[in-house]
């Protein structure tokens, strides 16, 4: 098959698709990056300020021939087009279709999913690699535990993660979370190993894995920890990890377990935080949902430069060898964490997949409804490292 383009940006005049967009000519790439959408004037406006040379190519999420056309050219689609249960499922069949590998920023894990039952086995029948969950759900989480595992270097019990930020969401974040409010997901969305392969975890796994709500003191880290908002699509990311690298025999450890929580330098801190999650989560479940989400940022809309500026990200990883033996680790970096950083997360990850496959996980023929810890790996972290986010033993 032909293929003439290397990246498609898809959703690229979104607020994260214009920041791949800015990333992508920061790095004065020798290689053919293309834009896409639905909008060609919002396209058309967008490659004004690149490039007039820039192709630009126009496919709606439900256009099955246009997506069709746009992934027989192109050897890695990068979407960035949310809510992707909406917006997602037509695109990552057309990617499989032609053979072409694909990356998005996506924290809906009951989207996944079906992704998993629906497209798994052909994918990795087929040797191409759909890397759902990109951005900051859940790299840090996906990422910062392989790295940390792999830095103790011997079997590992358990790992908890600590995640502190800021930074601000956007009309689309925003959005995704009030449409789910909308779905009847059902008991199975709850289920710690939503994303795992049957038979994959032990009936003492699922006992240490259910989702944390209650802050608790941290002698061992000198804070205090909470429940973290984006554990419940973080966590399942890493269980799939480590069940995916298990069947290649690179387990993590025997009965691995993997929790996740927010950071608090306080008490009173993480009971404010904790109140109000709790609020915000009563909100997407009740008929007020939809008064309120009409006073906030709209699709397209997102947190100003200044912000995307002066935000942060920083994961510690308290690992637990079989030994007994205790680790901290951490990654870290500078941005608003859920855009200026997000971008930069899945750009990366868009360019990892044009790597010499021999040197990517798994090795050329490995594919499948992958993770990044599963299907980037080493040579993500390396990039990673060269783009200004930073791995710490300490």
């Amino acid at each position: 098959m032909n293929k003439d383009i290397d990246i498609v940006i898809y959703g690229a005049s979104g607020f994260t698709g214009q920041l791949c967009v800015k990333y992508f000519q920061s790095l004065d790439l020798d290689i053919k990056w293309a834009i896409a959408g639905r909008n060609l004037g919002k396209l058309k406006n967008i490659a004004s300020n690149i490039s007039p040379n820039i192709e630009i190519l126009v496919a709606d999420s439900d256009d099955e021939k246009g997506l069709r056309d746009i992934c027989s050219r192109s050897k890695v689609v990068l979407s960035t087009a949310g809510p992707f249960h909406r917006y997602g499922s037509k695109l990552v069949a057309a990617c499989i279709e032609n053979d072409t590998n694909y990356v998005d920023i996506t924290g809906e894990n009951f989207w996944v999913k079906e992704l998993i039952e629906k497209h798994h086995e052909e994918a990795s029948r087929r040797g191409i690699r759909i890397i759902p969950s990109c951005g900051f759900d859940s790299i840090p989480s996906d990422i910062g535990t392989f790295f940390a595992v792999r830095s103790l270097n011997k079997p590992v019990k358990r790992v908890d993660s600590f995640h502190s930020w800021k930074g601000e969401a956007s009309g689309g974040t925003i959005e995704t979370m009030f449409s789910m409010g909308d779905l009847d997901l059902g008991k199975e969305i709850r289920d710690p190993f939503l994303l795992n392969p049957e038979g994959s975890y032990t009936s003492e796994q699922k006992k240490l894995s259910s989702d944390i709500f209650n802050i608790s003191k941290r002698r061992d880290l000198n804070a205090w920890s909470g429940p973290f908002i984006m554990a419940g699509a973080n966590t399942r990311v890493v269980r799939r990890s480590e069940a995916l690298l298990t069947e290649r025999q690179e387990s993590y450890g025997n009965n691995f377990v993997y929790q996740e929580h927010a950071f608090h330098k306080s008490y009173y801190k993480a009971l404010i935080s904790t109140l109000s999650l709790g609020l915000l989560g009563l909100i997407l479940i009740s008929p007020v949902r939809r008064l309120i989400r009409s006073f906030l940022r709209k699709p397209g809309e997102g947190p100003s430069l200044e912000v995307q500026e002066n935000g942060w990200f920083d994961c510690k990883y308290l690992v637990e060898s079989e030994d007994g033996q205790k680790s901290l680790y951490r990654m870290f970096g500078k941005g608003d964490p859920g855009y200026k950083v997000t971008s930069k997360f899945v750009a990366e990850c868009a360019l990892s997949l044009l790597e010499d496959p021999e040197t990517l996980p798994g090795g050329s023929e490995y594919g499948g409804v992958l993770t990044s810890a599963s299907g980037l790996g080493d040579v993500l972290i390396e990039r990673l490292k060269n783009a200004d986010i930073h791995f710490e033993v300490l």
